[in-house]
């Protein structure tokens, strides 16, 4: 391998402390550093790794290491700047499936995780080249190594053989790898982010002496935060800028900053960045806009090459209000409010309203970033960064893009476990797949797959920024509701009558009250009251009365939440006054657990939190619809929380050796990829088990007569499919010919099929008459971005018409598949509709897990339909299957890597 093929398959990650590493395949020109490594290396280390203390045996490792790679031996090198400092490598003997591998680290990179980085990735290259298992052999005393194969989270069983133990690690990965991944990834992450988001120095580069400049506008809010660390600004043409000491560049500067803040011309920002690296600086804010592709990849090397972290380029900069840091690195016009949230946002806009949102309702932030371009810094180091820093409770993120749309998941999943995470789901109006080769196809919409990915992250995603603040209002402020019935109390009836159609609308219920509930509650309100919710407490309600009547109905069980609206009457005309203040200071959810929030239709925010005794909130909305949504998102994410996590479903029989087989043989006659045959999918399908309808491919009419002989059903009646690779749509085409009976209506179906189809035609495809069930959609569909997307939902001729399909990314969780199965409108069908019989739901459940372990398996696999799939009482039946497949690999999405 060349110099330059080896640099090409390079990638960035971090080490424990937040360093930045380079990991690449090792080549000849490697040969000097390597030596280089193992002449430095200390008496003990050289002992640990060849046994003895011998220079020559790392001349002898160095020429091996530095090979071309051949069958059975590859080479990792970890470089850090321009030195190189860890090797890993593997090499095959007799059993292509099992490696003995080695691994040798510089003495003063010791125990900052570069020996435990290069194995992950030398693991994900074994595992590629159909490696199953590493051993080594390792001196006994050797208690570095040991930790390091102990903490990789692989299986590991050892064998003592007096000074030496002989280890074996198996490298299937698990749940426990994963999760050993999880916590080294938070830990490097949350280190390498304390540069950038606390840091001790700052300085700011384009820092003008005229107003209006960006650097100048950020140098003014860092002065009015109080930033508590040491600012400078960098302007070659000043001594000082606002007051605050310039200096002509970085390397100038009395004390290295740790955090540089870039807002010059887009030409000159790579040879900023360069010049940051040298002098040491830790993280970088880049908000120049307008780089062009060349000039952004050069920044990126920069940041890789120095060891520097980056948020932007292209964005409204950062923020951290924490006391000790107090940094207001952005160009918004008003200083954030110090609180709990976290923000992240790529559109600078989005950013400036959400800042502003926040402080009015007093929410503020613990954090912000603007995200811009997302060259380095993302989304998934944030959600990390909040979860370790003991300040932020809820999260929200505004999203227009996913990088790694999988690890994002599972980072989300664990976070939002303890906190809420909320986003705008943006992008909802992109056009679906016109060109769509699948009925599959055309229902995973980008919008449908972002809802999988945010159903499944336990991720709240509302539909505008207002929706966002106002359940970000509810959820930092009030309890969860443990369901969707809510309570609606108002003191006039057509302001209750509206409160509960809005409730209805988003998706709650208002049931009807218990008959002891009412008549506690009409004994407590005033005359021609009314109790059947909503409650009509009337214009003459006073403020105790109203309060008790809530603190009831809170406290009463029949509802999970409670809804008060509230409109200025002659008889109340303090409403803004009396009645609120009795709503919000007795308190009652702090009580009950419940949630409580307010409607008051004269009130001109959208949006705002009351105060409450004990330094509590309430939420009051100027319209119902409002208050509801907020409502429901607070019970869905209730929901989620109560839900088991899942685990994924491991189907017995899938064949993924033999499946793999029928892809690579396709794709070595079709080089291109395309669909799959009739036999080729039947044969794929069989592999995971998948029942399926009897078939039988037919190249003339005498056989299909032939065919339709042995597979006619009791009835006697069969179905001809016409085939061939333009008919992937065989219904819009009639070519699909039902119930046929007997040798003349068979041969008359054939030659009306060649004569309608002609050279469309290849073949027909027999089948006998399916037995009568719910006719249903299952299938996969890879996105270039998300990976494999399994949907579930109505099929048939009225699949397309009604558009009745959920999806969930793969791989399925059994909670998932539960969750899929009812998750469209048609699964009332499933359990029995009006006196029908319900179907085998765990047959649907098997086979959706089967669906998504050949997805799983499969990279290749582009899209899968199983159109009509029948479902009875006795079980599951794909009546039809179509299979495309193209020429990629997936990416390990969990490996650690930098953007």
């Amino acid at each position: 391998m060349t110099h330059t093929a080896s640099r090409a398959q390079e990638v960035s990650a971090l080490l424990a402390d937040g360093s930045t590493v380079r990991l690449r395949p090792a080549c000849p020109q490697d040969r000097r550093q390597v030596l280089r490594l193992y002449e430095e290396m200390s008496a003990d280390n050289l002992r640990s790794r060849f046994f003895v203390v011998s220079r020559r045996s790392g001349e002898q490792a160095a020429d091996r290491l530095c090979a071309p790679p051949g069958p059975g031996h590859r080479t990792l090198v970890a470089v850090h700047g321009d030195r190189l400092i860890g090797t890993a490598e593997y090499e095959t003997a007799d059993d292509p499936a099992s490696a003995e591998i080695a691994l040798a680290v510089a003495d003063d990179f010791h125990q900052r995780g570069v020996g435990t980085l290069l194995l992950e990735h030398l693991v994900h290259v074994a595992r590629e080249n159909g490696i199953a298992v590493f051993t080594a052999d390792v001196l006994a005393d050797n208690h570095l190594i040991h930790k390091v194969f102990a903490d990789l989270g692989l299986r590991v069983t050892r064998q003592y053989d007096g000074t030496t133990v002989r280890g074996t690690i198996r490298l299937a990965p698990d749940e426990r790898y994963l999760s050993a991944l999880d916590i080294r990834g938070r830990t490097a992450d949350t280190a390498s982010l304390r540069p950038l988001l606390r840091p001790r120095s700052l300085a700011v580069i384009g820092a003008g002496t005229r107003p209006g400049s960006v650097g100048r506008a950020i140098l003014h809010n860092l002065r009015e935060a109080h930033f508590a660390g040491l600012l400078y600004a960098v302007n070659p043409h000043a001594h000082a800028v606002l007051c605050v000491p310039a200096y002509p560049s970085v390397a100038a500067l009395p004390h290295l900053p740790d955090l540089a803040v870039i807002a010059i011309p887009a030409a000159g920002v790579p040879e900023a960045a360069v010049q940051c690296g040298r002098a040491g600086v830790r993280a970088l804010v880049v908000v120049t806009s307008g780089l062009d592709e060349g000039q952004s990849a050069e920044l990126t090397a920069a940041c890789r090459r120095w060891d520097m972290r980056m948020v932007g380029p292209n964005c409204l900069g950062i923020a951290n209000t924490e006391e000790p840091v107090r940094m207001d690195a952005t160009f918004a016009v008003t200083e954030p409010l110090p609180g709990t949230a976290g923000v992240a946002v790529q559109s600078g806009g989005v950013g400036i309203a959400l800042l502003d949102g926040l402080s009015r309702l007093g929410i503020g932030i613990s954090s912000f970033v603007s995200l811009g371009d997302k060259r380095d810094v993302s989304s998934n180091d944030l959600l990390q960064w909040w979860e370790c820093d003991g300040r932020t409770d809820l999260a929200l993120l505004h999203l227009e893009s996913f990088g790694n749309p999988r690890a994002f998941s599972r980072t989300a999943r664990r976070v939002a476990r303890g906190m809420p995470l909320l986003t705008v789901d943006a992008g909802r109006s992109a056009a679906g797949r016109r060109a769509a080769a699948s009925h599959t196809a055309a229902a995973a919409t980008p919008t449908m797959t972002r809802g999988a990915l945010f159903t499944q992250a336990g991720i709240t995603a509302t539909r505008t920024l207002g929706e966002l603040l106002d359940t970000a209002a509810l959820l930092h402020s009030q309890p969860l509701p443990a369901g969707t019935r809510v309570g609606v109390v108002s003191n006039a009836g057509g302001a209750g009558v509206l409160a509960a159609d809005a409730c209805v609308d988003a998706g709650l219920t208002v049931p009807e009250l218990p008959s002891d509930l009412m008549g506690e509650l009409l004994a407590m309100l005033p005359g021609g009251a009314g109790a059947g919710n909503p409650v009509d407490a009337t214009p003459a309600v006073s403020a105790e009365t109203l309060s008790g009547c809530v603190d009831r109905l809170a406290q009463s069980g029949a509802v999970e939440g409670v809804m008060v609206a509230l409109v200025p009457t002659a008889p109340a005309t303090a409403v803004g006054a009396d009645l609120v203040t009795a709503l919000t200071t007795r308190a009652p959810a702090a009580r009950t657990g419940r949630p409580v929030v307010a409607v008051l239709l004269d009130q001109a925010e959208r949006v705002q939190l009351l105060p409450v005794e004990d330094g509590q909130t309430v939420p009051s909305y100027g319209e119902p619809q409002s208050a509801a949504r907020a409502l429901l998102h607070a019970a869905e994410r209730a929901r989620w929380l109560a839900r088991p996590q899942g685990s994924v479903v491991e189907p017995a029989g899938a064949d993924s050796s033999g499946a793999r087989a029928v892809v690579a043989g396709f794709l070595t006659r079709e080089p291109a990829g395309g669909w799959l045959d009739a036999r080729a999918t039947d044969q794929l399908l069989a592999h995971y088990d998948i029942p399926r309808l009897r078939q039988v491919c037919a190249a003339n009419e005498q056989e299909a007569v032939d065919a339709a002989a042995r597979l006619a059903g009791a009835d006697g009646g069969v179905v001809l499919k016409g085939q061939g690779p333009e008919l992937a749509h065989k219904s819009e085409r009639g070519a699909v010919l039902l119930d046929l009976h007997g040798e003349q209506q068979v041969r008359a179906a054939y030659r009306d099929l060649t004569a309608r189809l002609g050279t469309a035609m290849t073949e027909v495809l027999v089948q006998p008459m399916a037995a009568r069930g719910t006719e249903l959609l299952t299938g996969v569909i890879q996105d270039d971005v998300f990976g494999a997307l399994v949907l579930f939902g109505l099929g048939g001729t009225a699949g397309d018409l009604l558009a009745d399909h959920a999806a969930r990314l793969a791989p399925l969780t059994d909670t998932d598949i539960r969750e899929l199965l009812t998750a469209p409108r048609c699964a009332a069908l499933l359990y029995g509709y009006r006196g029908s019989g319900p179907a085998d739901v765990g047959a649907l459940e098997d086979l959706l897990a089967r669906l998504s372990r050949m997805a799983d398996d499969l990279p290749e696999l582009a899209e899968a339909e199983c159109n009509p799939v029948i479902a009875r009482p006795d079980g599951v039946t794909v009546v039809d299957a179509r299979v495309r497949l193209l020429p990629r690999r997936a990416p390990d999405p969990y490996l650690r890597r930098l953007p």
